[in-house]
């Protein structure tokens, strides 16, 4: 509570301060004399994750469990403007002296925080892939491997383990130069070391054609009405024993419910959306055509509309 000029009530008055929205108010009249100002009390946080220390601080960050200090070390910077000269300082070689065991895992989760946020993924995933790097890691046995292939494949595990899987392709396209083959290999290669570790199979999850299908309607800019319509086609086409891939199936089900449209997309776009070559989307298509009367929903196309498909 303080005092201030009101102008409504045309004199001093008591006034309140609503510092969740930065506003003071007089306690008379009720009016805003003051928006948006700067609360400029201390803001007491409390960091502690499940520790138990609930004593409240005022700078830091959350601890990473997967580092020995937890994250919380300190790193002297360049300051604005330097340059080399800096690191010939005595406050630079003493940096440089003290050895950090955590140096190269702090680099391998920036790169994976990094191609996350270019595939626009969740922390989870995110969280999930930095350990399994590390576990890896632990194992010490990774030396001299391609080292963006297994961060990328660490990511590729991860999303299928989390539900949310990406394609290799996708995978590949933010992994700093490592190919499609490199990050298999190094796929097969974690999934062996975790499966050492643990004396058991290491869970994927399974991938179903459904799981890549809004984003790649969305890659293509279908309609509502075309993503609703491939959606039920794809959960409907796992009921028939269709030997291909799910990324496949899922590319071959939208040629389909395009061509059905008004918008048609050309070959050409949807194997670009997808990452599937276009022979691949014409095989799968052709697999797919003796169902397509069972497989596209009733609502959306007739009996007449599935005749005049082109046939394989």
């Amino acid at each position: 509570m303080g005092d201030a000029f009101c102008s409504d009530c045309k004199r001093h008055t008591e006034v309140v301060f609503d510092h969740s929205a930065g506003d003071t108010v007089c306690s008379e009249c009720g009016l805003v004399l003051e928006s948006h100002s700067i609360d400029e009390t201390s803001e007491w946080r409390t960091f502690a994750n499940e520790s138990g220390d609930n004593d409240p601080v005022r700078v830091g960050g959350p601890t990473n469990p997967l580092l020995t200090d937890g994250g919380l070390s300190t790193v002297i910077a360049k300051p604005n403007g330097a340059s080399g000269e800096f690191l010939s300082s005595s406050l630079g070689r003493w940096q440089n002296r003290g050895s950090n065991p955590d140096r190269g895992l702090i680099t391998a989760f920036k790169t994976i925080a990094t191609m996350s946020d270019r595939l626009g993924l969740v922390a989870t995933i995110k969280d999930r892939a930095n350990e399994i790097y590390k576990k890896v890691e632990d194992q010490k046995s990774s030396r001299g491997r391609n080292q963006d292939a297994l961060l990328a494949a660490c990511l590729y595990i991860a999303c299928r383990q989390e539900d949310k899987p990406r394609t290799v392709k996708e995978i590949c396209s933010v992994a700093n130069g490592a190919t499609k083959k490199e990050i298999g290999r190094a796929k097969e290669y974690i999934v062996k070391q975790l499966g050492l570790e643990t004396g058991q199979s290491v869970e994927m999850g399974t991938i179903h054609a459904g799981d890549f299908m809004r984003r790649f309607c969305s890659n293509l800019g279908m309609s509502n009405h075309t993503v609703k319509a491939a959606t039920e086609a794809v959960k409907t086409s796992e009921q028939f024993d269709i030997r291909r891939s799910p990324i496949s199936i899922a590319a071959a089900v939208i040629y389909i419910i395009t061509q059905l449209s008004d918008d048609k997309k050309p070959l050409r776009d949807i194997s670009l959306a997808t990452g599937v070559a276009e022979g691949t989307i014409r095989n799968s298509y052709k697999d797919l055509y003796p169902h397509v009367s069972k497989i596209i929903p009733s609502w959306y196309a007739s009996e007449e509309d599935l005749k005049n498909l082109c046939s394989p």
